[in-house]
Order: structure tokens, then C-alpha cells, then sequence
């Protein structure tokens, strides 16, 4: 998630790593850390199907995994082949949720808000403590004009994960954004000032001061 200076902008919405859950902000052909933890292997498994079919009906989640992170892999050069393969790993294994969630990724950036909502609420659903779809889903809220919606998505996703960063950051934006402070916003604010990185920190602490 980005700074806003001018609370203008949404953030990025948040695509999920298959391995360990780990989010990453930005997808960045496999030069992402957050992606590390599936071996070479998995990819030569995703991208030759024809060599792995066998396997792939005995061992469908562990297919939709490799699907779901070379599709994370090639969405920023190619989102067409990425949903591709994203709808091929919900076919392998349908309650499989960082597809949905990386599905909903790809519909937010073609603007299609409503199939992003869907996929993002399937992702909420399939991914209890994951606070991520929670923030995604409330980036959809927001760009829709829906901020009730939004800020409960944010809370929602402080619920499962009270010190997250990027959802803490993602609510205090959205009540400063649209005037709706409360009285949780300036102890939000002054862990974005002890926590966020510079640009965040310099945002938090200007709207601190009095």
C-alpha cells in the first residue's frame, strides 16, 4: 500500500502469495521476496500441464498452488494468461482462496468492481484469518462509492489481525478521506507514525498535530 498525500488515490489492492500467505503489494515478474518458497519445480510443473496431468487429478490443491503463483508471477506483463490460469486453479480446486482472492486483483485493475467484490468475498470467506481480502474488499467498497461498506471492511480486517500495517493505514486513510474520524483514528494515526515507513509516517504525524 502507497502513501496518499492528498488522500485522493486508493491503494493498490493486494495479491496473496499460495505458499505461507504472505501478500505482496505489487506484482514483479519473479523478482518479488514475498514470492520465495515454491520451488523452480513448481513452475515447470505449471507451465508443461501435459507432462504433470497425471498428478494433477491425484494432487489438485498442490496444482492450483503452482497455477496461482505463476499467475502471480506474470500479472503485471500478462493479466489475460494470469486470469487464465487463475479460473484453470479454480477449476482444480474451487475452495482454493488465494485464487480468488488474485482473480479479484485482476477484475479490480480492469475496473470490473462487482466480480472483484464476489471474488474478494469468496477469498474472505475461504481465508478466515487472512486480514488481506478483507482490505481488497474494502478497496472495491471505496472505488465504488460504498464507504460504510469499505470501513467495515477495513475493521473487519483489523478484527482478524489487529496489528496489521496495511489495514491499520487502509482505515485511517478512508475515515481522513471522507470525514469520517473516530475515536479509534488518532490511536490508528500514532501507530502509522511509530510503524509506517517515512512518507506514511511525515502523513500520520501532520494530521496529529494539532
Amino acid at each position: 500500500m502507497r502513501p496518499h498525500f492528498s488522500l485522493s488515490r486508493s491503494p493498490s489492492v493486494r495479491f496473496l502469495q499460495p505458499a505461507g500467505m504472505a501478500p505482496i503489494r505489487r506484482i514483479c515478474p519473479l523478482g518479488v521476496a514475498a514470492l520465495i518458497g515454491l520451488a523452480a519445480v513448481s513452475i515447470l510443473g505449471a507451465c508443461h500441464p501435459a507432462r504433470s496431468a497425471s498428478q494433477t487429478h491425484r494432487f489438485p490443491i498442490a496444482h492450483a498452488e503452482r497455477l496461482t503463483w505463476h499467475a502471480a508471477s506474470i500479472a503485471e506483463r500478462d493479466p489475460a494468461h494470469a486470469e487464465r490460469l487463475l479460473k484453470q486453479a479454480l477449476e482444480l480446486h474451487p475452495y482454493f482462496g488465494p485464487a480468488h482472492n488474485n482473480l479479484g486483483v485482476l477484475h479490480f485493475q480492469k475496473g470490473e468492481l462487482h466480480a472483484a467484490a464476489v471474488a474478494f468475498e469468496n477469498a474472505r470467506s475461504l481465508l478466515p484469518a487472512h486480514p488481506d481480502p478483507r482490505i481488497n474488499l474494502g478497496m472495491t467498497f471505496e472505488r465504488a462509492g460504498r464507504v460504510e461498506h469499505a470501513l467495515e471492511a477495513y475493521s473487519a480486517a483489523l478484527e482478524v489481525h489487529p496489528t496489521h500495517l496495511p489495514a491499520i493505514q487502509a482505515l485511517a486513510r478512508c475515515q481522513l478521506r471522507y470525514g469520517r474520524r473516530d475515536d479509534r483514528s488518532d490511536r490508528l494515526l500514532e501507530t502509522i507514525a511509530l510503524h509506517g515507513d517515512e512518507s506514511w509516517r511525515l502523513w500520520a504525524l501532520a494530521r496529529l498535530l494539532p
